[in-house]
Formats: C-alpha cells, structure tokens, sequence
C-alpha cells in the first residue's frame, strides 16, 4: 500500500514548530510494511491543500492528514474535504458528550465552536481521541482510504497507536494481529548497535526492525504481524534472540522504563541499598532515584560536595589525596564513593567528580568524568569517561553512566579499563 501523509499548519512551514509527527507516522506505518512513499506540508490555507490532495490521490492508496482539526477558524481540513468528497460533516455524539462533560467539569463556558471538534465525515470511522478532545476517521472513498488525526503530538501518538493502527491491521493487511516489542540498550553508541544489527533494520519486514535513540539510551523496537498471537509473538521471540546474541551485555530492560527505573527494580529485588557524592552533577544522580515512591526502599540519603573544601570537611575525603591526586582524579572518585557509602550505611557507594565545563579545571579539559563505585565486599574501583564541550549534557551522560556502572557491578557484567584501589574488604 502506497501512503502519503499531509502535515497541515503554517506554523510547521515558518519553522515555529518541528514536525516530529510525521516522522512517527512514518516509522509506525514502516514497521506494519506499508510504503511511505511521500511526506507533504501545506499551510492553513484550503487551495494549497486541496491541491495536495489532488495530487497525492494519483500516487497514494492512502493519504494520512495531521491537524487542522481544532474549533478555530485556521483548522480546515474536515470542511475542505467535505467539499472535495462531496460527504456531509454529521455530528459523533459520543464525542460531543465528551467535549461537553470536559466543560462541565472544568467549571469553563464551552465556546460554541467547540463542537466542531466532534464533526466527522459521514460514512467515516470514528478514531477516538484518548488525550484530547478532536475525533479523528479514516473514510474509504473512491477505492483509497482518508485518514485524519489531530495535530498535537500527545493526542497524535496515542490515536495511531491505539486506534490507527489496529483499524488499517484489519483492513489493509493480512496479518490480523500485529505485537510490538521494545528492547532497551545503553553503553554503546548507535553507529555501534547498528554495526551489530544494521542488516536487520535494513532487511527484516516481518518482524521489522527500528532503532531509535534518546540521551544514550537507546529502543530497539521489533514490531510481528501474523494470525495469531502466539505466531506474533514466536517472530518476536526469535529475532530478540538474533539481536542479544550481539547486544546482551548492553541490554537492561523491556518496554518505556529508562534506565534508573531498572537500577531502582534491580537494587529492590536484590536488597541493596545506594548512597552517592555528587561534585559535577549536583544530586542529579540521587535526584534520578528518587524520582517515585519505590526511593525509599533504596536510599536512607546522599551528599553533593561541590568545592573542593567540603569534599574534605564534609565527606572527609582526605588532604593527601586531594593535594597529590586532585578532585578530577581516580583517588579522589574512590574515596567519595567509600566515604558515602560508610557515612549512609549503604551497600553501594557512587562517587561523582569531573569537570563539567566550560572551563578547564585542574588541567583537565571539560568533559573529563571520574565515576567511582564502593560496592560492599568488592575492591572499589573508578571509570574514566570523556564526554565532551557540552556542560548540561557532560552532567546528564554522567549520570547515566554511574547507573550504568551500578547495574554491572550487581550483575557481574565486564568494566572495560577500570582503575582498581586497595584490597578487597
């Protein structure tokens, strides 16, 4: 099936607003095997759109059109394509019912434009907006299917999941039941992952294949088709089983969690407990894992010793290894890690220290990271990283590393060039 989506907004034109949406749509749509084969944006001006249309009706099966269909006057793809169909607008009452019980509640008058929200072509199938108020449908037409979903993204993502999808599933394919699986990675980069798994997101159609990335964490999501449930899931099955055998000591978890929900489940099913010394990230790091209620079965409290002066009279990391080693230093990482940890009576110590930018310190150029890790019974040990120029990212990547590192040490995963200090305890 050949697919053109239509992004309508002038403020997508003048830059104001990045169209993210179609980019989504196009990897949702990709992954059930459907060709993209085109991407258009127009204005809020009818002519400019009705002759988008006309055009995409002679290459397309199915046109896709993103926004244009608020309550105020600039939102106009319904009334143009009720004219270039030559189909009613009728009223979807449950949507009405919707829009009204929102005011209601709100204690807000309803401007009576409002129900234009709830217009649908007639002999369309209604997609319900599950975060907003404007319906969408898809119309079946002249042998092509129209479909139209709402412009902002929170209300755009979740009627093509939800509702979209599993209708063109039915309609268009013959696969029946469509399963999608989301792998989590992080400690490699993506030119990396994609050396390992390029020929599947090149090639694989059925389960397809997509990498996406965000902060270092990176999604690879596997999407099967077939008749059954049990067959979409043994495709699924079967190329995670191809992608862990390269990826499996990066791989931490399944689904949306990011990667300090997964430390915090791993340290509750273990029975640990966590404590850190923050100079570069400032309590990112525990501001990370206390981020729900489950924070309080982890850790009893934390530190952030900024200067150089309370990472002696606070924490108690010493003159001498301050005076001879520096704060950006192995030694120093070390120390912070072990004193936290004994000053908390925690299982694992994280030690943060580094140089975050712009500025150079102690000879060290920005994005020079020290992480140090006190692990009870284990030697403690510090990583070096080198990140970059880029100060808010050099604290966020830092702290995604320390988590990183957390999860290896409890999982007895390789540390690859770590400096190791004292005996085992």
């Amino acid at each position: 099936m050949k697919v053109e989506i239509i992004s309508i907004g002038t403020e997508l034109l003048l830059g104001h607003v990045v169209n993210s949406n179609a980019a989504f749509l196009s990897r949702e749509l990709t992954s059930l095997g459907m060709d993209v084969l085109y991407q258009v944006t127009v204005g809020n001006d009818e002519k400019q759109l009705l002759e988008a249309v006309k055009l995409a009706e002679t290459r397309s099966d199915l046109l896709i059109f993103i926004g244009g269909m608020g309550p105020t006057e600039d939102d106009i793809t319904k009334e143009a394509l009720s004219k270039h169909l030559d189909t009613t607008l009728i009223l979807h009452e449950e949507t009405e019912d919707k829009i009204i019980t929102y005011h209601k509640n709100s204690d807000l008058k309803m401007p009576e434009n409002n129900q234009l929200q709830a217009l649908i072509l007639a002999d369309s199938t209604p997609l319900p907006n599950d975060t907003g108020l404007s319906v969408g449908m898809v119309l079946e037409k002249n042998d092509r299917l129209y479909a139209l979903v709402p412009g902002p993204a929170d209300e755009c993502e979740p009627m093509v999941e939800n509702h979209l999808k599993p209708f063109l599933v039915k309609k268009v394919l013959e696969e029946n039941v469509v399963h999608t699986r989301r792998l989590k990675f992080f400690g490699l980069t993506e030119s990396q992952a994609k050396k390992h798994i390029g020929d599947y997101l090149s090639h694989e159609t059925n389960p397809s294949v997509s990498l996406y990335s965000n902060e270092s964490e990176m999604t690879v999501r596997l999407t099967a088709r077939d008749k059954s449930d049990e067959a979409a899931e043994e495709r699924l099955d079967k190329m995670e089983k191809k992608i862990m055998k390269d990826l499996s000591e990066f791989f931490y978890g399944y689904g949306e969690k990011r990667l300090a929900d997964v430390i915090k489940d791993i340290l509750i099913e273990n029975e640990l407990t966590i404590t850190a010394a923050e100079s570069l990230t400032g309590g990112a790091f525990l501001s990370a894992l206390t981020s729900d209620l489950s924070a309080g079965a982890i850790l009893e409290g934390g530190i952030v010793t900024y200067s150089t002066d309370k990472k002696h009279e606070v924490l108690k990391v010493t003159k001498e290894t301050i005076e001879k080693y520096g704060v950006v230093s192995p030694e120093c990482a070390i120390e912070m890690a072990e004193k936290s940890m004994n000053l908390f009576g925690s299982d694992i110590g994280v030690g943060l220290t580094g140089v975050a930018g712009p500025s150079s310190m102690e000879g060290q150029i920005p994005g020079t990271v020290w992480i140090g890790i006190a692990y009870k019974d284990k030697t403690s040990f510090a990583k070096h990283f080198h990140f970059g120029y880029k100060r808010n990212k050099n604290r966020s990547l830092s702290v995604l590393h320390a988590l990183d590192l957390v999860r290896r040490v409890i999982k007895e995963l390789p540390i690859d060039s770590s400096i190791n200090y004292g005996e085992d305890k």
